[in-house]
């Protein structure tokens, strides 16, 4: 595990180059993010991130402050929800998504005072048990989309870790909030590294960006320059750069084993706003209650980085920023690995980070045809798996196949996909089949 890092020749080395080179979209790069005003309607989901559900701690009618928990459970893994607003508690009920999945919700009713709840106050932290506990009480998660608790990601054995990786790749086409991030709050995303280094104990970080965002680069690059520890990881720009195993790969050359996890291999991953929100809590011991979204698609008359209220329906948010009547496809993330929304009152929730809208001129569903058994999915996967082998196993209910073909390792991040010619369905295969795998193993380890 040698030192990565120091002077500029080191500061990018040659990678691996399975993956593919997408066109970008990211004309609102440089669109400063404008903040959304207080919407009609919050609606706070009791599941925002990996892990168990939180259980309402408000009540209706309940009067709630800016940064009051209203959501909270006991559970091993969890992540606690804070209201975004001040204003009244209109009722807690069910909500549905259009992958069939029901949640519970608390609806707050914004008064537009926008008062603080008189308990946010800086965490006094003073080494790395006090952070993970402060970060209980945060409401942060992964902000890359994963959504898992970044203070049970940091709930680990810190003695084989010499490395925290900080992912500011941001290689989905059309998503610029990470860039944002980087560009509009650097001492931020330094001071939460800062402070996790100082209190870990470990010895380096590495930002890693990819080559075609050099202003980020260059800012993060002089601003940390006083501090050895830090450094800046060039990357090129390639698509799916910024998954976990395939930036540990590419940055330490090291990989994780089946089953295992980046801390396995001595290195931490996190978001860079993640990061960013992190030096921010600290710093005010305001929870998170805000995303930066990236507005974008041919359906949308003003294109933007939008600040917008955790809970604020989809609805209000496309209204906002100009969209045009009855778009024809929404997606939530970006186009690769986010998720198409059937109903629009659905809210944000804290781990989204791109909202899409297409018209008449935006995607539409390729014709499938047979399989002409080019390969050019087994080339072009990041992780080195057989999509059009897992396509066939999961079709086939085969879960020894899907075992035999480390289906489990699949990212999902669309590459297979994307490449293919004969426009077969092999991410959402490979899904379905590391379902029927996860449930298969559940199965087996209950008969033990």
């Amino acid at each position: 595990m040698g030192r990565i890092g120091g002077d500029a020749s080191t500061r990018r080395r040659s990678v691996e180059l399975r993956g593919i080179h997408i066109p970008h979209n990211k004309e609102t790069a440089e669109f400063e993010t404008v903040s959304m005003p207080v919407p009609k309607l919050i609606v706070l989901p009791m599941q925002q991130h990996v892990g168990a559900p939180c259980m309402p701690q408000v009540k209706r009618k309940q009067h709630v402050d800016v940064g009051q928990l209203v959501g909270h459970s006991d559970a091993r893994l969890t992540a606690d929800i804070f209201s975004p607003v001040s204003g009244t508690v209109k009722e807690i009920r069910s909500i549905h998504y259009s992958n069939g999945v029901s949640d519970e919700a608390v609806v707050i009713e914004p008064d537009g005072e926008q008062s603080i709840h008189p308990a946010i106050a800086p965490p006094e932290v003073e080494d790395f048990a006090g952070l993970v506990e402060a970060l209980k009480h945060s409401g942060i998660v992964g902000l890359g989309g994963a959504g898992f608790p970044a203070w049970a990601k940091m709930n680990t054995d810190l003695s084989s870790i010499d490395t925290w990786l900080v992912n500011g790749a941001e290689c989905e086409p059309y998503l610029s909030t990470d860039y944002r991030e980087m560009i509009e709050h650097p001492d931020t995303v330094l001071e939460g590294i800062k402070a996790c280094l100082d209190l870990s104990g470990i010895s380096r970080s590495l930002i890693c960006i990819e080559d075609n965002k050099p202003k980020a680069i260059e800012l993060l690059r002089n601003m940390a320059s006083d501090d050895p520890r830090i450094d800046v990881f060039e990357l090129p720009a390639r698509y799916p750069q910024g998954a976990s195993r395939v930036i540990l790969r590419n940055v330490t050359g090291r990989s994780v084993p089946r089953g295992g996890h980046l801390t396995d291999v001595g290195a931490l991953l996190f978001n860079v706003t993640t990061m960013s929100e992190i030096g921010k809590y600290l710093r005010t011991g305001m929870p998170l209650t805000k995303r930066r979204l990236t507005i974008m698609g041919d359906a949308i008359a003003n294109p933007m980085n939008l600040e917008v209220y955790v809970g604020t329906q989809i609805s209000e948010i496309l209204e906002y920023c100009g969209c045009a009547p009855g778009p024809r496809k929404v997606i939530v993330g970006g186009p690769m690995m986010g998720t198409t929304q059937v109903e629009l009152d659905v809210p944000i929730v804290r781990q989204n980070c791109g909202l899409l809208a297409f018209g008449v001129n935006g995607p539409v569903v390729p014709r499938q045809t047979a399989c002409i058994k080019c390969s050019r999915c087994i080339d072009h996967c990041p992780i080195r798996l057989s999509p059009i082998e897992i396509h066939k196993a999961y079709l086939a209910r085969d879960v020894a196949a899907l075992d035999r073909l480390m289906a489990d390792l699949c990212v999902e991040c669309g590459t297979c996909s994307y490449v293919c010619p004969s426009k077969q369905p092999l991410v959402q295969s490979t899904r379905r089949g590391r379902a029927m795998l996860r449930a298969e193993q559940r199965r087996a380890k209950g008969r033990r």
